[in-house]
């Protein structure tokens, strides 16, 4: 039960914090709303075609990670590819989620931007297990498209009736909290009403 809540509602802090952080991406994002929706409605047709904020639905998944990793234990006998190190059967591997989405080597665009256009172009296909906010696999979370789907509509309802902006240093302080799932710590914004 927590998994189906705790993790939505900490995007969507993620969210909120990262729109009063970048105005241009928040602009990008009402444009693309208002070009598919004159009114406030929204069918499922207009929601799936909301490309950009898939975008920025993505880099928030990948700029702040939800939870800090997963562990597998391993069924047999491996060696690491580049160290040679002997895993056994029966240890356990951490996969940390942050480091992954934040490896330079797998990304074109810099990772220490938040860059919601690099799921449009460079970096579109990217390797399979550098960004997994829900796992990969098997064992990938079965609520996934659920979530993504409650992101999307949240989000573009939001939007079509609230601008969010900067609350100013003293109140917008960053951080975070973890717990079960990495939040901000501090948001602070501004709200404006459309």
């Amino acid at each position: 039960m927590v998994a189906g809540f705790e993790t939505t509602s900490a995007v969507l802090a993620w969210f909120i914090h990262a729109m009063s952080e970048y105005p241009d991406v928040q602009h990008k994002m009402k444009e693309e709303l208002m070009s598919v929706s004159v009114n406030q409605n929204l069918t499922l047709n207009q929601l799936d075609s909301l490309v950009y904020l898939d975008c920025v639905i993505n880099e928030i998944l990948r700029f702040h990670t939800i939870t800090s990793g997963t562990v597998r234990t391993l069924t047999v006998e491996d060696r690491l590819p580049k160290s040679n190190f002997q895993l056994s059967k029966g240890d356990s591997v951490l996969m940390p989620f942050y480091n992954l989405a934040h490896d330079t080597q797998h990304w074109s665009i810099d990772t220490e931007s938040f860059a919601p256009e690099r799921f449009l172009n460079e970096d579109k296909n990217h390797h399979l297990y550098t960004l997994l906010p829900f796992g990969v696999g098997h064992r990938q979370c079965i609520g996934q498209a659920l979530a993504r789907f409650e992101l999307k509509a949240i989000i573009a309802r939001m939007l079509q009736r609230v601008t969010f902006g900067d609350g100013g240093p003293k109140i917008n302080s960053g951080g975070h909290f973890t717990g079960l799932t990495i939040q901000p710590k501090h948001v602070g914004v501004t709200t404006g009403f459309s």
